[in-house]
């Protein structure tokens, strides 16, 4: 099994920094990707950004120039640096990991961590 452990959320004023980390345990053999994905309340989640097991990367448009992901494979973490916060930032996040499993792939979520940011 796969477990992810994320932490770092909290409360932040707009325009502050916070930084998510999330760190995977277990089985974690043929990672195909990392990433998080965030959801406000009455929104679906939504992807906010993702780094392949190759180093590449992809992000929201609502998040680009302001957030950087990356990756430490020796600790088997994945971290969020999200500066230039704004209230609209606000939501549950949550790490992902995606592997293959056989013939197919498979998904792993961590319990999500709350991000508030105050106008």
């Amino acid at each position: 099994q796969v477990r992810l452990v994320e932490s770092g959320g909290g409360l932040v004023q707009a325009g502050g920094s916070l930084r998510l980390s999330c760190a995977a345990s277990g089985f974690i053999a043929n990672i195909n990707a990392m990433g998080w994905y965030r959801q406000a309340p009455g929104k679906q989640r939504e992807l906010v950004a993702v780094i392949t097991d190759g180093g590449s990367t992809n992000y929201a448009d609502s998040v680009k120039g302001r957030f950087t992901i990356s990756r430490d494979n020796a600790k088997n973490t994945v971290y969020l640096q999200m500066n230039s916060l704004k209230p609209e930032d606000t939501a549950v996040y949550y790490c992902n990991l995606d592997k293959t499993v056989g013939l197919g792939r498979m998904a792993y979520w961590g319990q999500g961590t709350q991000v508030t940011v105050s106008s």
